[in-house]
């Protein structure tokens, strides 16, 4: 298929190509730029992906929200917790290894 660009370097897709793209006003393009060839490919929509994962999902979901949260709660304050006693240790190990003030 062959379009003419214009002065402004525009060129129009046919309206045969939109349609089976399914590329409507307002849509994006992706433009590819090769050695010796352009590629216009139509990005997808988040509408149009929307469910493609969800073959992937935990047939039994995350199950109760509140235990979720709950649990990652618990798992930040044990993080917290180990990284402040680690600190502590650091902090301890300096005082200790610093030369007494006259």
């Amino acid at each position: 298929m062959v379009v003419r660009v214009s002065r402004k370097g525009q060129v129009t897709l046919p309206a045969a190509v939109r349609r089976k793209l399914k590329i409507m006003p307002n849509s994006q393009v992706e433009v590819i730029v090769g050695e010796s060839e352009i590629t216009i490919r139509p990005l997808k929509r988040v509408e149009d992906v929307a469910g493609s994962l969800s073959r992937y999902a935990r047939p039994e979901g995350p199950g109760d929200w509140d235990a979720v949260r709950d649990e990652m709660e618990r798992a930040v304050a044990g993080e917290v917790a180990l990284a402040m006693k680690r600190r502590r240790g650091t902090d301890a190990a300096a005082r200790h290894n610093r030369p007494a003030s006259r």
